[in-house]
């Protein structure tokens, strides 16, 4: 029971923490592609 219970504790921490993990990436994306479109704006003025 004991070795179910710490299973299942690490496998809920293992999938929060790759929610966090594929949040990050996707504000990192979002990031990217503003600043490649804002310079893409600046080239073409």
């Amino acid at each position: 029971m004991r070795k179910i219970i710490a299973l299942t504790v690490i496998a809920a921490a293992l999938a929060v923490s790759a929610c966090n993990t594929i949040s990050g990436l996707g504000r990192d994306v979002s990031a990217a592609g503003s600043a490649v479109t804002s310079g893409a704006e600046q080239a073409k003025n």
